[in-house]
């Protein structure tokens, strides 16, 4: 099959992390991948693993340029014949819709987050087949928008349990990383995730104050890129640091390519997610790596944490809470990588997609066929 991925750009992100997997492994089964975006960091590694990139504004919101862009676009994937067209995010999902009105090409959209009830969100619903991230995402879209039961599937996002193996790791890059940022023989209580005001860094940063009063050496690791646009915030947290007094123990440490080694090295993870995260993929991740998570009680991460096992829920905003779950994972002892790979492995992942291709083209050339015979 060829298959088209469309989303909005390729930087840093559980959406843009999945597509380039997803990717990577319909290459390996034989398939023509093809992700359409406004490029990023993450381009050169599709065109690396096999997979073909093409460069177009699926991203601007603007409504003026739209009906050129559409145009553009229906003319890309005219010329492509694509088997399924596969859009991960609103704008590009919009952009697809319209493209496709005259090509007919089924079309798969992924529902990856908690939007906003409102029109505009509506056309993550309107695929031909709708893929959701969680029980919790299914559950939400058929609450607001009454989508059909037997056009949804749910797909949990897939760990790459090559990377994401205990087994694999570069302890070079570990021993590195430690003494780079001053973090040998000390507890490590880490975060990952963008800079922005969603992931409340702010009762991270408060839950470590209060835990440097039994342990001086504590090191909080905050590792994310910082948008543009997040500076000001980024600079609110640096005030934070400095007037709880913990210039020693908070480390931003910025975008990591190395994730698997920073959740291995780290003894607890923290998901502080103000708004409830789809799936928590950063959670399932860090647990394939034997570390416990602790993580706010809504969303997504409800299906992966078992609570007393391998982390804890906390309530949204509560440092005490949170500071109290920490130190109760010292006591925690598992094997993560045994339990993400039962049930969120990244072929489950594939598996899943590829049968949600497969029966939407054998329909759509049944429809098609059916309609011939009419005529």
């Amino acid at each position: 099959m060829k298959i088209v991925q469309l989303l909005p750009e390729l930087n840093e992100g559980g959406v843009e992390r999945g597509t380039v997997e997803l990717s990577r492994e319909l290459v390996k089964l034989g398939h023509e991948s093809i992700v359409i975006s406004a490029g990023g960091k993450l381009k050169e590694q599709i065109i690396k693993e096999g997979g073909t990139h093409i460069t177009f504004d699926v991203c601007s919101k603007n409504p003026l340029t739209a009906p050129f862009r559409i145009a553009k676009l229906r003319k890309i994937l005219r010329e492509l014949k694509p088997d399924i067209l596969h859009a991960r995010s609103r704008v590009s999902a919009w952009l697809t819709y319209f493209a496709n009105k005259k090509l007919h090409i089924p079309f798969v959209t992924t529902v990856h987050g908690f939007n906003s009830v409102s029109f505009y969100s509506a056309i993550m619903t309107k695929g031909d087949r709708v893929i959701c991230v969680s029980g919790a995402i299914k559950d939400y879209i058929q609450k607001h928008y009454h989508t059909e039961e037997k056009k949804i599937t749910v797909i949990p996002r897939g760990i790459d349990l090559e990377k994401f193996n205990p087994q694999n790791l570069d302890q070079i890059f570990i021993e590195d990383f430690k003494k780079a940022y001053h973090l040998e023989e000390r507890r490590i209580i880490t975060t990952v995730g963008r800079i922005t005001q969603l992931k409340d860094h702010q009762t991270f940063i408060r839950a470590i104050a209060l835990l440097k009063k039994d342990d001086p050496k504590i090191a909080g690791l905050i590792v994310g890129g910082i948008r543009e646009d997040k500076q000001e915030y980024f600079h609110s947290l640096e005030g934070l640091v400095k007037e709880l007094d913990l210039e020693e123990n908070i480390i931003f440490a910025g975008s990591q390519s190395k994730v698997a080694e920073i959740y291995a090295l780290s003894d607890v993870v923290v998901s502080s997610s103000k708004k409830p995260e789809s799936f928590g993929r950063s959670v399932a991740e860090a647990l394939a790596l034997n570390t416990p998570v602790v993580a706010t009680n809504h969303g997504g991460v409800l299906d992966i944490i078992v609570e007393g096992k391998n982390g804890f829920f906390y309530p949204v905003g509560k440092e005490d809470s949170l500071a109290n779950y920490i130190e109760q994972c010292s006591d925690l002892k598992f094997d993560g990588y045994e339990y993400i790979t039962d049930i969120f492995s990244l072929k489950q992942m594939v598996d899943k997609t590829l049968k949600v291709y497969k029966e939407i083209v054998s329909n759509h050339y049944k429809f098609a066929h059916n309609e011939r015979n009419k005529s």
